[in-house]
């Protein structure tokens, strides 16, 4: 697979990691900061994937809780191009803060997928469900 239309996700964990961080690093959770805080993290996420200059549409979503000991399950369903189309999820914490952050790509590079005529290629779907426990 060409590196220019591959879900690089070793890159995009980086970014969100950069993102997050650069928000809640020295932080404790404070529920009147919470919305400014969030948008920061997907605004800075969203920059840091266009750098990466791939052929790809982005959807990120994130959390933002006060580590109180409530649990939290989320989960993920989607129909997409599984050789080329994934997703990124990253998970961090402090004293108060938990964070999750999820990135979902979808490659825009359909001539990349027509190689194959397996089936595999661009408009091939596969259903896949993802999930996560976490705090």
């Amino acid at each position: 697979m060409d590196t220019e239309t591959n879900f690089a996700v070793d890159d995009i964990e980086t970014v969100i990691k950069s993102s997050i961080g650069s928000v809640l690093t020295d932080t404790q959770y404070d529920h009147t900061k919470v919305n400014d805080q969030i948008n920061s993290i997907i605004s800075a996420c969203l920059k840091g994937l266009q750098s990466l200059n791939r052929p790809y549409k982005y959807v990120t979503t994130a959390i933002l809780m006060q580590k109180n000991g409530a649990g939290l399950v989320s989960a993920a369903s989607k129909y997409w191009d599984a050789d080329r189309d994934g997703l990124c999820k990253v998970l961090w914490e402090n004293q108060t803060t938990h964070c999750v952050v999820t990135v979902f790509g979808c490659c825009l590079d359909v001539a990349a997928g027509d190689e194959s005529e397996s089936g595999g290629g661009a408009g091939a779907g596969s259903c896949a469900h993802s999930s996560f426990n976490s705090m």
